[in-house]
């Protein structure tokens, strides 16, 4: 497994860097790749342990861009970023986008079709880097129509579980695996909060966990806030409730914010953070 991940039980942060116009909380903010790089850098310093790179909106109701845009869009800032020294993930679903980005130097892939698509696995087994399968019911265009599960948190881990055996079958061992139940990807309210109270559910698939509510439309309902600070602290406080119960890897906007309630949760015996810390 990657350095950034090993770890002697406590959590990581992988700060988001959307190069899209219409990413559901900041679309067109990191567009230019110069903007990107800098976001990317910035996050970094703030305590990310990896950058998340994805050069396609999956947010509901987006539609697929082409390989050769999702490639100009994402792939310099993969390059400037891991040419930093800093640890870089891919979040794509498309073989061909993989393969430039780890050819630039990302160490991760972050799939939220949990390497579905057409000789998506294939190419994950081939490139040997540890990968994210994520759960989605539907597609990021139809994903928030109705989404019903008759169990959602065992439908849930079923999946999990069938995706990592097949990992497993192609050749991507236990511990490059990360596995993420997809708050926000096909669920409800009600759904999101039933998946929250049984994270523990999922430590048995011999991988690690990966949540990811930072901004999510749950939280603004919630916390009544749709935007700004208030937000990003609220989702600060689901990120550490997620820790506690077994979250190895949180997926943010404000790395700041959850470096700093981590730290809260850590003084208060929540969660055992302090050993990562090197942050001022």
């Amino acid at each position: 497994m990657n350095e950034w991940l090993v770890s002697s039980g406590r959590a990581r942060i992988m700060g988001i860097v959307n190069v899209t116009p219409d990413s559901f909380s900041d679309g067109n903010q990191f567009l230019s790749h110069e903007q990107a790089i800098a976001h990317g850098r910035a996050l970094s310093e703030a305590g990310a342990d990896i950058v998340d790179v994805g050069g396609e909106s999956t947010r509901p109701g987006s539609i697929v861009i082409s390989v050769e845009e999702e490639i100009r869009r994402a792939i310099p800032v993969v390059r400037a970023l891991a040419k930093d020294g800093i640890p870089v993930s891919i979040d794509t679903s498309k073989p061909a986008v993989m393969e430039a980005a780890v050819n630039e130097g990302a160490c991760l892939i972050n799939d939220v079709y949990a390497l579905r698509r057409e000789g998506a696995m294939d190419m994950a087994a081939r490139l040997a880097v540890p990968v994210c399968l994520m759960h989605m019911q539907g597609t990021p265009d139809t994903m928030q129509i109705e989404p019903t599960y008759r169990d959602v948190v065992q439908e849930i881990h079923d999946f999990l579980s069938a995706r990592v055996t097949k990992c497993v079958q192609k050749g991507i061992g236990p511990d490059q695996i990360i596995v993420d139940p997809g708050f926000g990807f096909g669920k409800t309210k009600a759904h999101n909060l039933t998946l929250m109270k049984s994270l523990d559910k999922f430590l048995d698939l011999s991988a690690s966990l990966m949540v990811g509510v930072s901004r999510k439309a749950f939280i603004r309902t919630i916390s009544g806030f749709e935007k700004g600070v208030e937000l990003d602290q609220a989702s600060a406080v689901v990120a550490g409730i997620a820790v506690k119960h077994g979250a190895g890897v949180l997926r943010v906007h404000d790395v700041a914010s959850t470096v700093s309630m981590l730290r809260l949760f850590d003084s208060l015996d929540l969660v055992n953070f302090s050993e990562r810390l090197t942050v001022d």
